[in-house]
C-alpha cells in the first residue's frame, strides 16, 4: 500500500513539472516575441537639401581719441558713414541694429635698454561698436559683406566677419524628415520579416537620432550632439529614427 501511495506521488510531482515547464516555456516565448530585446530592429533615414532664406552679418569698427569725448565723436561720425552706405546699398533701418559702444584706456610703455618695462602711462581711449545685419534677401546682404571698399577709402577702420545663413521654416522640415525616416525604418522592418518568414506584431520601441544641419556636397562631419552648420547658404538635413517591433 506504501508503495502505491508513492507511485502516485512521483506521478503527480512528474506532471506538475511537466506542466511548469510548459508555462515558463510560453511564457519565454511570450517575452521573446513582444520584449525589447527580441523582434526585429532597423534605423531608418531621410534627408534633403535646401536653401537658407534669411542671413545675418556682423561687423565691427573702432576710433581712436586722446579724450573719451574725441573718441566718440570719430565713432558716431563713422557710424553715420557706414549707415548711410547701408541704406545707398538697399538695407533698410528696421534690417541694422547698432550695439552698445565698448570704452578701453589704451597705454603706452616705457623700456629700458635691456628690455625690461620701467613704466607705462594712459595714452587715450580705444571705443569698438557692433552693428548686425539681419535680412530676407540674402543676396543684397551677401554682396555688401563682400565688398567693403568704400568705407575703407573713407578711412573707416571696419572688421567685417562672415555671413551667417539660416532657415526660418526649420520646425516643418523636422517634421517631415522625422515622418520620412519612420517610413524608411517600418519599410526595411517589412523587408526583413519578409525575407525571414516572420510576421510583424506590434511596435515595441522607438527613438529619435539628432538632427544634423550641415554644408551641402561637403565633407563636415556629424556631431554627437548634432551638427547645426550656419555658415554655408546651401545646407543639407538629416535625421534617424529607430524602431523595433515585435514579430510571431
Amino acid at each position: 500500500m506504501k508503495e502505491y501511495k508513492g507511485i502516485i506521488i512521483a506521478l503527480i510531482a512528474g506532471i506538475c513539472a511537466i506542466i511548469c515547464v510548459s508555462i515558463l516555456s510560453g511564457k519565454l516565448v511570450s517575452y521573446k516575441q513582444t520584449s525589447g530585446s527580441g523582434g526585429l530592429t532597423a534605423t531608418g533615414s531621410a534627408s534633403c537639401d535646401f536653401e537658407s532664406d534669411l542671413i545675418v552679418w556682423r561687423g565691427s569698427f573702432t576710433a581712436y581719441g586722446s579724450t573719451t569725448q574725441t573718441a566718440y565723436q570719430r565713432l558716431k561720425k563713422d557710424a553715420e558713414v557706414i549707415e548711410d552706405y547701408l541704406i545707398e546699398n538697399g538695407v533698410t533701418e528696421e534690417e541694422m541694429v547698432f550695439g552698445a559702444v565698448n570704452i578701453s584706456k589704451r597705454y603706452a610703455y616705457e623700456y629700458n635698454d635691456e628690455g625690461y618695462e620701467i613704466g607705462r602711462y594712459e595714452d587715450g581711449y580705444d571705443l569698438y561698436q557692433e552693428i548686425c545685419v539681419t535680412s530676407g534677401d540674402i543676396d543684397k546682404v551677401d554682396n555688401i559683406s563682400r565688398d567693403i571698399t568704400q568705407l575703407i577709402e573713407a578711412n573707416v577702420e571696419f572688421v567685417s566677419e562672415d555671413p551667417q545663413y539660416y532657415y526660418t521654416k526649420l520646425d516643418e522640415l523636422k517634421l517631415q524628415l522625422i515622418e520620412e525616416a519612420t517610413a524608411n525604418a517600418k519599410d526595411r522592418i517589412d523587408i526583413m520579416a519578409a525575407g525571414t518568414g516572420a510576421r510583424v506584431n506590434k511596435l515595441l520601441t522607438a527613438s529619435l537620432g539628432v538632427f544634423q544641419i550641415t554644408a551641402q556636397n561637403s565633407n563636415s562631419d556629424y556631431s554627437y550632439g548634432g551638427a547645426f552648420d550656419t555658415g554655408s547658404r546651401q545646407k543639407t538635413a538629416s535625421i534617424t529614427v529607430k524602431l523595433n517591433y515585435s514579430v510571431e
